[in-house]
């Protein structure tokens, strides 16, 4: 009888650590039980950077997040970035021995073990191997290339890389500290991806963007392939930065400000328009001009889309996006920020949330979640292809055919 999994996700945030926990259904609905959450300390752009701290943050979240789904956590699916992740397109060239009986499994194999043998830097691992298409005898879009004819197969794949050590912190912060099964570790932007994206966007081309406090992680689709991604340390903290000095604000009143009243978009104020900001413990109070306050953020925040899209245009044109810009993450919630990005990117830009989820309300359409969720539905995926792999297999043993793993995300 088929039966549900739960499955938890967990992203350890220059802002905050957040923990989701979910069920997955043999249908694969995605219903959400229960979210805990904590500030965070000891990350910096992503990056842990004090150990203690940074898990005891990771602690408090998932004791949150199993008093409210009422869930024991023994294990969890990691979201990692930084920096220091980054990808390539690769690809894999293998001659068939004999191209009389049609390309098998073991060739396809060896095609995938030979992508993860690629020149990154020596202390940098392989977050994922992504195959984008195949070729068989320079016929491209090939699919799945098992059982047809030819002598040469290659294989373009999107590989997503990082530095080990770093990547090996974020799993140390869990399982060695926590004491929490690490199942995998997944990018940032493809873990987001995952989440808001449904086939048609992938199909006909999106760039999707999850701007964070720390990091804004980045990944673009086109005929259902992951074409480019990549992250730029640059996220609403820097804007908080930017404010407080500019402004000459202690920098907690800098977030309040830019939350409660700033917006990315200029001529949105009245000439001479003041916010008056009251006397605070420590901070004697200040009158700023509103339209001085959004020219800070406007510019910081045209700095991050343009780097992007110079970034994405060099790999894709960003006319063939034809399902536009999705902006995801928690500070995708600034005012004015879509209307912005449609001014650099010139495409159609919108806010996204979780898709194909049920539960919480405020859990699935919360845009700071998005990557907690996306790691449950790989998580689901995963499982769902080992387990296909496995009632293949006992159906078809004397064959011994295996698949590996081909996502649609």
């Amino acid at each position: 009888m088929a039966h549900s999994d739960i499955h938890v996700g967990l992203e350890i945030g220059t802002t905050k650590v957040s923990a989701v926990v979910a069920e997955c259904g043999p249908d694969g609905e995605i219903h959400v039980l229960g979210v805990g959450e904590t500030p965070s300390r000891g990350v910096r752009k992503g990056e842990i950077i004090d150990m203690e701290n940074a898990s005891k943050c990771v602690r408090d979240a998932l004791e949150d997040a199993e008093e409210k789904s009422d869930h024991t956590i023994d294990s969890v699916w990691l979201a990692v970035t930084g920096g220091h992740v980054e990808s390539l397109n690769h690809r894999v060239i293998e001659t068939i021995s004999d191209h009389t009986e049609g390309i098998t499994d073991e060739e396809i194999r060896r095609v995938e073990l030979r992508a993860g043998e690629i020149p990154i830097p020596p202390d940098n691992d392989v977050l994922h191997s992504i195959i984008q298409q195949y070729y068989v005898d320079g016929q491209n879009g090939v699919i799945d290339p098992v059982g047809m004819l030819g002598s040469r197969l290659e294989a373009d794949y999107h590989i997503i890389h990082g530095v080990k050590r770093r990547i090996q912190n974020a799993i140390r912060c869990v399982q060695d500290v926590v004491h929490i099964e690490v199942q995998d570790v997944v990018a940032n932007s493809y873990a987001s991806a995952a989440a808001v994206l449904n086939q048609h966007q992938r199909e006909a081309g999106t760039l999707v963007l999850d701007i964070g406090g720390g990091v804004t992680d980045y990944i673009v689709y086109r005929g259902g392939i992951v074409r480019h991604s990549g992250v730029l340390a640059i996220g609403g903290d820097h804007i908080n930065s930017d404010i407080s000095l500019g402004l000459r604000l202690p920098l907690s009143r800098a977030e309040r400000l830019k939350t409660d009243e700033g917006n990315a978009q200029l001529g949105k104020a009245l000439p001479g328009q003041k916010i008056v900001l009251k006397n605070d413990s420590g901070f004697s109070g200040k009158d700023v001009e509103r339209e001085m306050l959004n020219t800070i953020i406007n510019a910081r925040v045209e700095e991050l889309f343009q780097l992007i899209q110079k970034s994405v245009s060099s790999v894709v044109p960003l006319d063939l996006l034809g399902a536009g810009v999705l902006l995801t993450g928690g500070c995708s919630r600034l005012r004015g920020i879509r209307e912005v990005a449609e001014q650099v990117f010139d495409i159609p830009v919108r806010l996204a949330h979780s898709q194909e989820v049920s539960g919480l309300l405020s859990a699935f359409e919360n845009p700071r979640l998005s990557t907690c969720i996306g790691l449950v539905k790989y998580a689901q995926a995963v499982h769902s292809e080992m387990q296909e792999r496995s009632l293949l297999s006992s159906f078809f043993n004397k064959v011994k055919r295996s698949f590996p793993f081909r996502f649609a995300f």
